[in-house]
């Protein structure tokens, strides 16, 4: 998710190299560099036998050529994407990339996610998307956004089976943004599903269901990506007790938003985490927490645990199974959540008018009159929720 902290310059260029600022500045063509740099730190993808970059590059936004050079450059290699980003222009920025420079076809661990709920569908994705990003296979395929373990079916089981064997795909699994425990802990009994992409942050990481599926899932040998990172966005918006915090971590050379990549990366069981990075800034800021070796202390970690505890109610954790049963018709709480989380969070306030108008209008006018008083008593997070998807509704449609 974006986020636009200061970036520790000097830190940045000491563990990057400073010659490879000279190709920042020098379009697709760039500059050799006097000094080596450091490429960014991988760990294995689970029991997979491919290693992967702990940063991954997000795909969901913008993707200038020069951006996705730079990541490759600094070792960034894990590009994450989707049919459906930017009606396909995600994809199609990448295929040009990969036009230009099809050497590094081989060292880049390329990702890619269909929306389709038919084996039909995902085949129809799969094909469109290799042909944007001008490649004969994806390194992994997601069925993306499930709720729930059944939408992983035989018939999806079998059709992974088939594209693997066809070559077009090496590794297949889901990603999720809700129910994420329970859909983590199911997939690691099944035994085939050889990667995950799961909302995973401070707010998140430390509670009991979530690290015993975590746990469960590294027993199996998933390869995990960590996203939505930054737990909502900054700690702005959490009043005065967030200064604090912002302090506590600057003073120790970190911006809030690397201090909480450094929380994910604390879990070696985490192969690595996707984060949408619409600018140079950004990207420089990420790489430079991935290379940077100084671990959070005991006491950061516990400040962290304690702002997540202290603003709750103003993150929606994913536990969608327990808000909209508690509701008299059938809508997308969770969904609507994340979409509010787009627009305030994260300031894209495009992205989330686009989501919410994505909502069928007689479902919207359901949710606007629907009365969640009972979806608020089960909330563990204790959100106000019937108030802030009207508040949802009204802004962004």
């Amino acid at each position: 998710m974006p986020f636009y902290p200061l970036i520790n310059r000097r830190h940045f260029l000491k563990v990057a190299g400073a010659a490879t600022m000279g190709s920042i500045l020098s379009p697709l063509h760039p500059v050799e560099a006097a000094v080596k740099p450091t490429p960014v730190p991988t760990r294995p993808f689970g029991r997979t036998g491919i290693d992967v970059s702990i940063l991954s590059f997000g795909g969901s936004l913008h993707l200038p050529q020069l951006m996705l050079r730079q990541a490759f450059k600094w070792g960034v290699t894990y590009w994450d994407t989707a049919n459906s980003y930017m009606g396909g222009n995600s994809e199609q920025r990448i295929g040009k990339y990969l036009a230009a420079f099809p050497q590094d076809r081989k060292k880049i661990f390329l990702v890619t996610k269909s929306h389709a709920w038919s084996t039909e569908g995902m085949s129809a994705d799969l094909d469109e998307s290799l042909l944007r990003m001008n490649t004969d296979y994806v390194d992994l395929f997601f069925v993306h956004g499930i709720s729930g373990i059944d939408e992983m079916d035989d018939d999806k089981r079998r059709w992974g089976e088939k594209k693997k064997a066809e070559g077009k795909v090496r590794l297949f699994g889901f990603s999720t943004h809700s129910n994420m425990e329970q859909c983590l802990l199911s997939a690691a009994g099944l035994g085939w599903i050889d990667a995950i992409m799961m909302t995973y942050n401070y707010r998140l990481m430390d509670t009991d269901e979530m690290r015993r599926a975590v746990d469960a899932c590294a027993e199996a040998g998933i390869g995990l990506t960590a996203m939505k990172t930054q737990g909502g966005g900054s700690f702005r918006w959490a009043g005065d007790r967030a200064r604090e915090i912002t302090d506590r971590f600057v003073a120790k050379g970190f911006t809030e938003g690397q201090a909480k990549l450094k929380a994910v990366w604390e879990n070696r069981q985490i192969a690595s985490i996707c984060s949408e990075m619409p600018n140079m800034k950004l990207l420089m800021e990420n790489v430079s927490a991935a290379l940077d070796r100084t671990r959070l202390s005991a006491r950061d970690r516990q400040v962290l645990q304690r702002h997540a505890r202290l603003t709750r109610s103003g993150y929606c954790a994913g536990c969608a199974r327990i808000c909209e049963s508690a509701v008299t018709a059938e809508v997308p709480i969770r969904d609507a959540m994340r979409y509010l989380m787009y627009g305030r969070s994260y300031g894209d306030r495009h992205r989330a008018a686009h989501h919410f108008q994505q909502i069928p209008e007689h479902t919207r006018q359901t949710m606007a009159v629907l009365d969640y008083s009972h979806a608020e008593q089960a909330c563990p997070q204790q959100m106000a929720i019937g108030r802030l998807i009207r508040e949802g509704l009204i802004e962004f449609t």
